[in-house]
């Protein structure tokens, strides 16, 4: 069964989002008011070394008024390739700048309401460079051991399904 937007107006707009109401019709040519929110491309990355280690940071979203293990993310600019993206997200958010970027996976974290894609990558090594500029984004920023991932997944450290996913993509392919 498909949906079919018959048309898409803007109901509010800024630099990092719209939201938008569709005029949607049904399979059965019944139509329903829909509200969506159109982001701009998320990249997300981190860098896992040689002790299978990966870099994480540790930090409240007062939305949720949670906290939890997080990999850096940031949209992505206008014009911005998305792994330098997710490289310079890295740099700003922790002080590490990764080395060659691999693409991880690129999901769409609620497509439902929104057509977010986050594209995370990784790295399997990285430099120091100082201390992150965006230091007000987390808490702190640590080295925490792939085997252990499940278990804070299962405890809810990592409370955002589109890092649990890449984690444990992460935790696989690694170990």
């Amino acid at each position: 069964m498909q949906w079919t937007k018959q048309n898409e107006q803007p109901v509010y707009s800024n630099r990092w989002f719209s939201v938008n109401l569709a005029d949607v019709e049904l399979p059965d040519g019944r139509h329903l008011d829909h509200f969506l929110i159109r982001l701009r491309p998320v990249a997300v990355a981190t860098v896992v070394n040689d002790a299978n280690e990966v870099l994480l940071l540790w930090r409240h979203r007062f939305i949720t008024d949670s906290w939890g293990w997080e990999l850096a993310a940031g949209v992505v600019e206008d014009g911005e390739d998305v792994a330098a993206a997710a490289a310079r997200e890295l740099e700003e958010e922790t002080g590490w700048r990764p080395g060659p970027l691999h693409h991880l996976m690129s999901v769409e974290p609620s497509n439902g309401l929104t057509d977010a894609r986050h594209h995370i990558y990784w790295s399997h090594e990285g430099e120091y460079v100082g201390d992150p500029v965006d230091a007000f984004e987390s808490d702190r920023r640590e080295w925490v051991p792939l085997k252990v991932v499940p278990d804070l997944i299962t405890r809810g450290e990592v409370p955002a399904a589109n890092m649990a996913a890449a984690l444990l993509l992460l935790h696989h392919l690694r170990l």
